[in-house]
């Protein structure tokens, strides 16, 4: 069950604590800093793939990256990306006569460069030989990783299943979700133009990259692991395998399972895999919160994921309360 998962993360805890005073807090702080400023390059580089659907709308890049912060606190304290729900109404409501499926599927522009620098890092990962191999996931005592891997035939065949009928669904109502179609597409309406893709999207990302690379440098320093290239290309190969299995906050469980079968089951190991998870959670919701107040006039996640849900989703047309807009107050 998920609360095996929850359950690796929770044995790690005490470590944490146990350690506290070892950790190293400038650095910690450096790396939070490094870490805030990789999400704000991510933030960027979707404001230019929104841009490139909507050349003709003026909005604004602070309500973007208020909107991806606000979504990315969020998704590190509750399971499943509820925040996306949140991410793609704040962002909708941001830019006029925007629509749901072009916000939507311009969310998926950015999975383009994490899947071609996933790919390396997981290879480099797996040939340092501390990944464990597919077989030995279920002993790792994380649901998600036990799960698909004890059920992988099952889980590819449901995969395909549902690939099939959500093909033949499309395929039944092509008449009435051709004007939805045509809204996806202007989410990817970059990719056109490749040149400007690699320059304003693809670029930024790896920019980020890399102060990513250089945050996660100084939290192995911050909690006594070590930073190296390659300690940093493994968590970043724990992360992305993690990111995969969304059903946890963050990914909790999957990664303190990988991290102690990576790095060795060390207490310093032990307290690092708790330890970064909390200071990353902690300093996104905070920004994330204060992005949702400051910007938006939400006073909660809550009160934003609430009116997300409510709003209209596929017409195109604005939703009726512009949350950018002065509150009246009870």
């Amino acid at each position: 069950m998920v609360l095996a998962s929850i359950g690796s993360f929770f044995d790690s805890v005490g470590e944490f604590f146990a350690n506290l005073a070892r950790v190293d807090w400038l650095v910690l702080i450096l790396g939070l800093t490094l870490f805030g400023i990789y999400l704000a390059l991510r933030s960027r580089a979707w404001f230019n793939v929104l841009r490139a659907a909507y050349p003709d709308e003026r909005f604004e890049w602070r309500r973007v990256w208020g909107a991806y912060m606000a979504a990315y606190g969020f998704n590190n304290v509750v399971p499943a990306r509820g925040g996306d729900v949140m991410k793609m109404f704040l962002t909708k409501t941001s830019i006029p006569h925007s629509s749901y499926p072009a916000v939507g599927s311009s969310m998926f522009v950015e999975s383009i460069y994490d899947l071609v620098i996933a790919v390396p890092v997981l290879a480099f990962a797996f040939s340092q030989g501390a990944f464990p191999k597919l077989p030995d996931f279920p002993q790792l005592g994380a649901f998600e990783l036990s799960f698909f891997a004890e059920h992988l035939k099952g889980t590819l065949f449901g995969l395909t299943v549902i690939g099939v009928l959500v093909f033949v669904g499309f395929a039944v109502l092509s008449a009435r979700v051709r004007a939805f179609w045509d809204r996806v597409r202007q989410g990817f309406a970059i990719l056109s133009d490749r040149r400007r893709y690699l320059r304003e999207v693809f670029a930024v990302q790896f920019a980020g990259w890399l102060f990513r690379f250089a945050a996660f440098w100084c939290l192995l320093e911050a909690f006594g692991v070590g930073g190296s290239v390659r300690n940093v290309l493994l968590v970043l190969g724990v992360n992305a395998i993690a990111a995969l299995l969304p059903f946890t906050p963050g990914g909790a469980g999957v990664q303190q399972a990988l991290l102690v079968k990576v790095f060795g089951g060390s207490s310093v190991v032990a307290a690092y895999s708790v330890g970064q998870q909390i200071a990353i959670g902690a300093f996104s919701l905070a920004v994330g919160f204060v992005a949702l107040v400051t910007i938006f006039n939400f006073r909660s996640f809550r009160e934003a994921i609430a009116s997300g849900k409510a709003a209209r989703g596929d017409d195109g047309r604005p939703a009726r309360r512009d949350p950018g807009a002065p509150r009246a107050r009870a």
